[in-house]
């Protein structure tokens, strides 16, 4: 090889490199968001199971309330 063909070979071969550490950089950006969006959506889920709960015990103390009022069919 002459030397400006072993030049240019090098210049297309930094220009690569400099992409990849691009690319390998947004790609680590892209990892960290999505465990951010696993645990966002494991919080959401727990939160729901809660909601769930509390749903059902205002569904136990209305059942109550209506039978005490004699509101519901026994």
């Amino acid at each position: 090889m002459t030397e400006e063909t072993e030049s240019l070979v090098l210049e297309h071969l930094r220009h690569i490199r400099a992409k990849v550490d691009r690319i390998d950089s947004d790609l680590s950006d892209v990892k960290a968001r999505i465990s951010a969006l696993g645990v966002a959506t494991g919080q959401v889920i727990a939160m729901m199971g809660g909601l769930n709960q509390r749903m059902d015990r205002f569904d136990e103390r209305l059942g109550r309330i209506e039978r005490r009022l004699e509101l519901a069919d026994a």
